[in-house]
């Protein structure tokens, strides 16, 4: 049994002590780590709805009411499996993306130098970009699997601003540090500001399932098709929770109504089968559009931990 376990909370209650994620030990140098939680509370890059810097603590919050056990993959303890520590928080400078990105960079670097998967908290989609940097510089260019309901790969913004939560997977393609030959985008929908809104990322070499091929397809063959897509590469997840239909996740940066349910989108990821995960990320929860029993922060931590359960079981 790994000694990084979270406070039993048959045994304290879950109101008691340091708000960790899932409880969990925070993180002390040397600790020999399989994962590490990190927030990156940034949302300078927000283009819409700014909050979500306060996303990481939201989800810290709500995950005291998750439990170590997946029943979804034959009932195994993530915590037993794997050793996880919540490292705290990346710092930010509020307001300056460049810098924000710059130190959130470092802070990633430092885990994924080590070998360990960052499980990043955002934070808006541009933090992302210092993610893929830092398990790029260890594993090189990674495959991306990216739910999202817009592509993110515009070129700017706001006159020609190169930065922002919409920007990242181009600036990761043209740094090389993201093979899009390799990489899949779901969850594209809605209306868009130009005819090339998604096509942009097909002619990058993405391939691109919007929300409703991804729902006629299944759980299942889009599993299939994930894992076709990556095959054997280094993977890195992205999840924005805007993914998933604003009834079920209200507080989100740029909410596009017309998404998967909580379930339909839990369904897909417990499909999801072994794959060489080095980083992910579950970004742009933003409490303070969130319903007030927290459901988006509720769902981005099972999300989070339906992503450690995959690394779990991908070891």
């Amino acid at each position: 049994m790994s000694g990084f376990q979270p406070v039993d909370s048959l045994n304290s209650p879950r109101f008691v002590g340091v708000p960790t994620f899932m409880r969990l030990p925070q993180a002390q140098p040397g600790d020999e780590l399989d994962v590490a939680i990190i927030g990156v509370p940034c949302d300078s890059g927000s283009p819409f709805r700014a909050g979500s810097r306060f996303g990481p603590n939201a989800v810290r919050q709500m995950s005291l009411m998750l439990r170590p056990i997946s029943p979804y993959r034959d009932h195994i303890n993530v915590f037993e499996a794997l050793r996880i520590a919540d490292a705290g928080d990346a710092n930010v400078v509020p307001g300056y993306l460049m810098e924000s990105l710059e130190m959130a960079e470092a802070a990633l670097s430092a885990i994924a130098g080590q070998g360990i998967v960052p499980l990043a908290l955002g934070g808006d989609h541009s933090i992302s970009l210092p993610a893929i940097r830092a398990v790029a510089k260890r594993h090189g260019p990674v495959s991306l699997v990216h739910f999202d309901s817009h592509a993110d790969t515009w070129d700017s913004y706001f006159g020609g601003k190169r930065h922002s939560a919409g920007t990242p997977f181009r600036r990761a393609t043209e740094e090389g540090i993201l093979d899009p030959s390799t990489s899949i985008q779901i969850g594209m929908r809605g209306s868009l500001f130009r005819p090339d809104d998604v096509s942009q990322s097909t002619a990058l070499g993405f391939q691109v399932i919007d929300t409703d091929a991804a729902l006629a397809l299944g759980p299942q063959a889009l599993a299939e098709r994930i894992a076709a897509r990556v095959g054997g590469n280094p993977v890195y997840i992205t999840y924005d929770l805007d993914f998933v239909d604003p009834a079920f996740a209200p507080g989100v940066g740029t909410p596009e109504a017309g998404g998967p349910t909580a379930r339909e989108a839990l369904a897909i990821l417990r499909a999801m089968t072994p794959m060489t995960i080095v980083g992910c990320d579950v970004v742009e929860t933003n409490p303070g559009f969130d319903g007030p029993g927290q459901i988006t922060a509720l769902l981005a931590a099972t999300v989070a931990l339906e992503l450690l359960s995959l690394i779990a079981v991908s070891r």
